[in-house]
């Protein structure tokens, strides 16, 4: 059963949930699960339906048509590799078919040797964005969520590009929830390997800003409702096998634990 208390932080904060045979979007509120009728990137309203948090699976709360990845976003990452800090931010992408929610299995693929675990936090966005300004960036964010951006670091480096890498399915955990109403610059974000601490910094140490990365994004691709930017990680990512327990925490919004196996 998924605890509520414990695994959300935010105040409000929108899900996708599984629950008596069907799928739906819900709003949590103050101990409170409030059913959308539709989808809220659709639209969609509240409903006054109530969902009983003791009997709904949380998915990845939202289905993201693209993730767009940023790397090398965090300076102390970028000393942490004794690389430059990037003049521009460094674009890569997931397919949708990487997305899985809080308590899934990342499946370990057979061709790779050394898959390693990096928190992050996502941008989720509301509403079909092209060529925004930065400053006007916020009105097409829904929120913030905790993501994990699976790599097979062996196969980055065999292929020195990062598609297959990156692109597997279940590699890119996403969750438990989108966290409304919440600023982005100045956030405790750390992931845990079996309970100890492995990441621990803050999302002040971004180079490139969350709606700098919007702005950004944008003009080069159309975002769509549902679509995710990976903010890139801190220093401190390695490498989980079968048996492991990740779970990247954010502040203000919550904690994502998924579980490797092959």
């Amino acid at each position: 059963m998924f605890d509520f208390s414990e695994n959300i932080y935010a105040r409000e904060a929108v899900m996708r949930v599984y629950s008596q045979g069907r799928v739906s979007y819900a709003l949590w509120r103050q101990g409170r699960l409030l059913a959308y009728d539709g989808s809220p990137f659709a639209n969609g309203s509240l409903s006054r339906r109530e969902l009983d948090p003791d009997k709904v699976e949380p998915l990845a709360p939202c289905e993201p048509g693209k993730v767009v990845v940023i790397g090398l976003n965090y300076r102390l990452h970028a000393r942490e590799m004794n690389l430059d800090v990037p003049q521009e931010p460094l674009l890569l992408t997931k397919p949708s078919s990487s997305a899985v929610g809080f308590g899934a299995a990342i499946l370990l693929p057979s061709s790779s040797s050394r898959v390693e675990f990096e928190g992050e936090m996502g941008v989720v966005i509301a509403r079909t964005c092209h060529e925004a300004e930065e400053k006007k960036a916020g009105d097409y964010i829904m929120g913030y969520t905790c993501l994990n951006d699976v790599t097979a670091r062996d196969l980055q480096f065999k292929d020195s590009q990062f598609t297959r890498a990156k692109g597997f399915d279940t590699f890119c955990p996403l969750g438990p929830a989108i966290a409304l109403d919440l600023s982005p610059d100045n956030l405790r974000l750390r992931t845990f390997l079996n309970g100890e601490v492995r990441q621990d910094s803050s999302t002040s140490d971004m180079i490139f800003s969350a709606a700098y990365l919007v702005s950004y994004v944008s003009r080069i691709m159309t975002l769509h409702p549902g679509d995710v930017i990976a903010t890139g990680t801190p220093s401190g990512t390695g490498p989980m096998k079968e048996g492991d327990l990740i779970c990247v925490e954010l502040e203000g919004v919550g904690r994502l634990v998924n579980y490797p196996r092959q």
